[in-house]
């Protein structure tokens, strides 16, 4: 499990980045949980984090307000599109 807390924006966000990537190889097979519950704000480069996180793992986010349930809606809506902005499978 991976938990974040308190706000998610400039050396945080590259730190958590950095941090999700070094834990890929300890998954071996099981499905990432990351906890939202102690976030208070993510910036955009944090919520496209998260998006790559979901696209690359899908994994379970928990949460405990509306505002993070916000932050994983828009996390899943982000990694449906490709680095530019477009759906997968949407033409241009």
């Amino acid at each position: 499990m991976l938990k974040l807390e308190g706000r998610i924006v400039g050396p945080w966000t590259t730190e958590l980045d950095r941090t999700w990537h070094s834990l890929g190889p300890s998954l071996a097979g099981r499905k990432l949980s990351v906890d939202l519950c102690g976030v208070s704000y993510i910036d955009r480069e944090g919520r496209g984090v998260l998006a790559d996180i979901y696209r690359k793992t899908q994994a379970e986010f928990q949460t405990n307000t509306p505002l993070t349930e916000y932050f994983v809606q828009e996390a899943r809506s982000d990694s449906s599109k490709n680095g530019n902005g477009i759906e997968k499978g949407a033409s241009k």
